[in-house]
């Protein structure tokens, strides 16, 4: 990239966030829980610090390989099967971490954040085997997104990019 674009770096989405100061401050939630990838995208400091620098403290790290991501639920069905009973032991840990703590309630969902897209995809399927489909798998940006801009906010940025809101740079 640097031949290309001299002076460039590469720098996960989540780290450019917090460099340039944007961060939930006190919008952040009740509380999540904090899924760190196995191959975390995350380079310039520990990602539990990046992650609570943006949503705030009430964050618990989640433990555990989701043992969906990548091909190894497809490559590796026995195995990814047993690595996900334990993350579900793990979930259900942090899950009720939060609710104990006062941080969320009975029938308020639980959100599990992660920044990795493989990952997101295998958190999402456990959302039906905790406590009646409480558990909600998200991207970190995303829901500094829902919180910063409202819920409508990928909506009305699709509504303004087809409309010419999208610049064409020829490299």
């Amino acid at each position: 990239f640097d031949k290309i674009f001299p002076g460039c770096r590469i720098i996960d989405i989540h780290e450019y966030l917090l460099e340039k100061g944007i961060t939930l401050g006190d919008a952040g939630g009740a509380g999540y829980l904090y899924h760190d990838p196995c191959h975390t995208p995350m380079k310039q400091q520990d990602p539990m610090k990046t992650v609570k620098a943006l949503v705030g403290d009430n964050v618990l790290k989640n433990d555990r390989c989701c043992g969906e991501s990548g091909t190894l639920g497809v490559s590796r069905p026995d195995i990814s099967t047993q690595i996900r009973f334990r993350k579900e032991e793990e979930l259900k840990k942090g899950e009720a971490a939060l609710r104990d703590g006062g941080k969320i309630g009975a029938g308020e969902n639980v959100k599990i954040l992660t920044s990795c897209p493989s990952c997101l995809q295998g958190l999402s399927r456990y959302g039906s085997d905790l406590n009646n489909g409480l558990l909600e798998a998200d991207y970190i940006v995303v829901e500094m997104a829902n919180k910063i801009l409202g819920a409508d906010w990928m909506p009305e940025y699709v509504a303004a990019a087809n409309h010419g809101g999208i610049e064409r740079v020829l490299v």
